[in-house]
């Protein structure tokens, strides 16, 4: 029995972990992350894609968002997410027999049909988009009478989802502590009936507001973006904890992941440490978030590598590290890690991948090499789409700031992005991107030719 717990971090920046060179520079250590790092395998170069719906979604599927149409960030006021047609981890570890469970923001479905609950999961309690809308209350020219309300949401397979309580900025401050509660218990009547589970832990730090819960208030001495260092530190230290108190730890993947990088909001505002940049950019601060898995005996331990993962690799690798199948109806952009996390060979299975920030490309990385088609730095930057695209090596600029008085062209490497961007290419001349908006029962064009009789 193999059970998977998958710990998402909400705009978690390259540099607020101590084992990323955070913590106390940022205001707090972070120990038990820390030593969660030395018990696993540390990503260095694990690549989300550059907003929360798309990388979510590239999780959930193992298809790059702009397959899927969910390749920006779904707002209130209209269905959007991902179509029935799809296939996500719940989807799959639930056909296996697992009970799973979603806890707190999905963000890539908002209506019937869409939800955790219609795609696998046994239950979920969270948020139907972000945490933007626990900032409503707060502002003076809101009216709930006349404008949207918020509402947490709550539902179990087979149910209709039900409002919850709103969605507040008080709400917003301890609603970890709710996500806690019933994800133990979730573990507790798994572990009881002897069944495997799958957790998607979504918790709601570092998303703005920054702001810690009453426990956390002040311990840091640095200011509330500490103390919420410090209070994510603590609720994974103790999902840890619940783990070894169930007799699970040897028998559970625990994956510590940032969902993109760091918030750029004032007030709210996260680093990119060793790099430069803000998430919904081009930059490494929005192409690398921290990443540790631990799997005692089967994933390498106290181990790093600055080797390219991106964030559809974990729906191949969890499946197949659980011993089930990848589905081959349509086209999974994932890539099997299973060899390269257990140690068995130094180089990952990918060696670049395409990067955009929604529908447009913003370039392609090929090992520690760059080809930039859309030049911003941070969010609040204007995007500059760029005639002649230039080539950053990050091992001699890891800051990006030489790109057009480089040492050498590089122009080798166009041979390898050419490469990425051809079987790309191909793989949507088999199978369509879905538009977005797509309606609910879209298909995409192969599977419905291989449909007909």
């Amino acid at each position: 029995m193999t059970n998977v717990v998958y710990f998402h971090v909400d705009n978690l920046g390259y540099g607020e972990l101590g084992c990323y060179g955070g913590g106390i520079l940022r205001g707090a250590a972070t120990p038990r992350i820390d030593a969660f790092a030395t018990e696993g395998y540390r990503l260095a170069n694990y690549a989300p894609e550059a907003q929360c719906t798309p990388s979510r979604t590239a999780l959930m599927t193992g298809r790059y968002a702009i397959r899927t149409g969910n390749h920006t960030v779904a707002v209130a006021g209209g269905e959007s997410g991902i179509v029935a047609w799809e296939r996500t981890l719940g989807d799959l570890f639930s056909d296996a027999g697992y009970a799973t469970m979603c806890m707190g923001k999905w963000h890539i479905g908002d209506c019937d049909g869409r939800w955790p609950t219609d795609h696998g999961f046994d239950e979920w309690y969270g948020p139907p988009h972000s945490y933007d809308e626990a900032f409503w209350d707060t502002d003076p020219w809101y009216d709930p009478e006349r404008d949207p309300v918020s509402y947490m949401l709550e539902g179990r397979k087979g149910e209709p989802v039900r409002k919850g309580e709103r969605l507040t900025y008080d709400l917003k401050l301890g609603i970890d502590v709710e996500y806690k509660r019933r994800a133990f218990r979730f573990m507790e009547d798994a572990a009881r009936d002897a069944r495997a589970f799958f957790l998607y832990f979504n918790h709601s730090l570092m998303h703005m507001p920054v702001v810690p819960r009453d426990e956390y208030r002040g311990r840091s001495g640095n200011g509330d973006w500490a103390d919420c260092l410090l209070q994510l530190d603590g609720d994974f230290g103790e999902l840890l904890d619940k783990i070894d108190g169930l007799g699970l730890r040897d028998d559970t993947i625990v994956v510590f992941a940032g969902d993109n990088g760091n918030e750029e909001m004032l007030l709210h505002r996260g680093t990119g440490g060793f790099f430069d940049g803000s998430y919904f950019t081009g930059r490494e601060a929005a192409l690398r978030t921290p990443c540790i898995a631990r799997w005692p005996g089967r994933i390498a331990a106290n181990r790093t590598s600055n080797e390219i993962v991106h964030i559809t690799d974990w729906f191949t690798t969890l499946l197949r590290l659980c011993g089930l199948a990848v589905p081959t109806d349509r086209e999974i952009d994932g890539k099997d890690q299973v060899a390269f996390l257990r140690g068995e060979q130094e180089q990952s299975n990918r060696d670049g991948f395409i990067f955009w920030n929604g529908e447009r490309m913003y370039g392609i990385k090929w090992q520690n090499f760059k080809m930039v088609m859309v030049d911003q730095t941070y969010l609040t930057d204007p995007a500059l789409p760029l005639s002649s695209p230039y080539v950053i090596n990050l091992v001699v600029d890891p800051k990006e700031r030489e790109p057009f008085n480089p040492v050498y062209i590089h122009s080798w490497t166009a041979a390898h992005f050419g490469r990425i961007m051809r079987d790309f290419q191909g793989s949507v001349a088999r199978e369509p991107l879905i538009p977005a908006g797509a309606p609910l029962g879209h298909v995409p064009a192969r599977k419905r030719s291989e449909d007909r009789p």
